[in-house]
């Protein structure tokens, strides 16, 4: 089947905001649509390698990893800038696979995706914490609820590509 991205810049933004609520769900989502939608416009660039059934799979399990691993009290803050970094070229690098598969620019890409990223790591933080604060509920609980959130937004992305 034919990959039929029609709007780039959007999708390039919601995987960027998918980073920053949890990294590897946009590189995951990113391949999952382009392991099963290759595109001509990868196949000869440094990105080729998403389109990958096994590098998907990989990322998955990555995402799904994540899933747990957030919800441990040792994991640093999305904020703290080695994470934020993570989430920034997470971001970048779905937006530019995103945008170079339709033909785009890459460069375009990577700047909206990471840019989504770092601002949806800063909403996203400062949401959470303020919604322990309010509902008295613990933050592992708040977690699940923004997991069921990236889980939902990733499959709309990955169904409307």
């Amino acid at each position: 089947m034919a990959l039929k991205i029609t709007k780039p810049f959007w999708q390039a933004l919601g995987l960027g905001t998918l980073a920053g609520l949890r990294s590897m769900s946009a590189p995951a989502v990113t391949s999952q649509i382009l392991s099963n939608h290759h595109s001509k416009e990868l196949e000869n660039s440094p990105l080729n390698f998403i389109q990958s059934q096994k590098v998907a799979h990989a990322l998955t399990l990555l995402a799904l990893t994540e899933l747990v691993a957030d919800k441990l009290p040792s994991t640093p803050n999305r904020i703290k800038a080695p994470v934020l970094t993570t989430r920034c070229l997470s971001g970048a690098l779905a937006g530019a696979s995103i945008y170079k598969a339709h033909g785009g620019n890459a460069y375009l890409g990577a700047l909206l995706g990471g840019s989504a990223a770092i601002l949806s790591s800063f909403g996203a933080f400062y949401l959470r914490k303020a919604t322990v604060k309010s509902t008295h509920l613990v933050d592992p609980i708040i977690g699940s609820i923004e997991d069921a959130l990236v889980i939902g937004s990733g499959y709309g992305l990955a169904k409307a590509a």
